[in-house]
């Protein structure tokens, strides 16, 4: 049974979503002291977790990162904030994804399953004692973090599955398309903007090992990521 970690002040709402999510047996936990949300995370060790970005004291931004220091697991936004600046925020903070309310109870389940099923199922990464190595950029899938040298440079689920492609594909054009079927199976569900704003948190990451420019547009086509980092090994 899967369980999920639900961080929401409104109490009408808590009932109404346990309440849908039970009907799919799924195990719930609903925080009430909203001063010790790390101690109840690390108690429940939830697969996944719903996150409101309006909370008492500190807001969802700051518990994103607050759990993201703790676990990997898909974390989405159900927030009434529906701004573009809104949603880059969560993404930038480590969140899988971003709802807003009002919204549909069968997509908010349609993208539990898909998370779940990209973290823990069908879709989760290959075998991580198959690492990807490029003239020694390593990514290590089960670490969640890439190498080069003596450098080490952390990464969301995401953004591991965005490299595991580029990386898989070295100097091959990798489509947008291709991007959004490797890194969300509900594409319906999914504003292709997005994917600007993981691909700009890849390079950034990238730029921290000292790989610059590696990662580059093909307008019209989609990504490519050129090993030129080797040329200087």
């Amino acid at each position: 049974m899967f369980k999920v970690f639900i961080v929401e002040d409104d109490q009408g709402l808590v009932k109404l979503l346990e309440a849908y999510l039970h009907k799919f047996d799924y195990d719930t936990l609903a925080v009430t002291d909203f001063d010790s949300i790390k101690t109840q995370f690390q108690q429940f060790a939830p697969h996944l977790v719903l996150l409101d970005v309006n909370l008492p004291k500190y807001d969802g931004y700051y518990w994103c990162r607050q759990i993201r220091n703790l676990s990997t697991c898909p974390i989405l936004f159900l927030s009434a904030r529906d701004g573009k600046m809104d949603q880059v925020m969560a993404l930038e903070n480590g969140a899988d994804d971003y709802i807003t309310k009002p919204f549909d109870y069968d997509i908010v389940l349609a993208k539990i399953n898909s998370q779940l099923r990209r973290a823990y199922g069908t879709y989760a990464a290959v075998p991580a004692d198959r690492p990807v190595d490029i003239h020694g950029l390593r990514l290590d899938r089960e670490r969640l973090c890439l190498l080069l040298d003596e450098a080490k440079i952390e990464l969301s689920h995401t953004e591991m599955k965005i490299m595991d492609e580029l990386m898989m594909k070295a100097e091959q054009v990798v489509s947008r398309d291709r991007l959004l079927e490797k890194i969300w199976d509900d594409q319906v569900f999914v504003d292709d903007n997005t994917l600007n704003v993981y691909v700009t948190r890849v390079r950034k990451k990238l730029s921290v090992l000292g790989v610059e420019d590696a990662l580059q547009t093909v307008r019209g086509q989609g990504y490519r990521l050129v090993p030129s980092w080797g040329e200087r090994r």
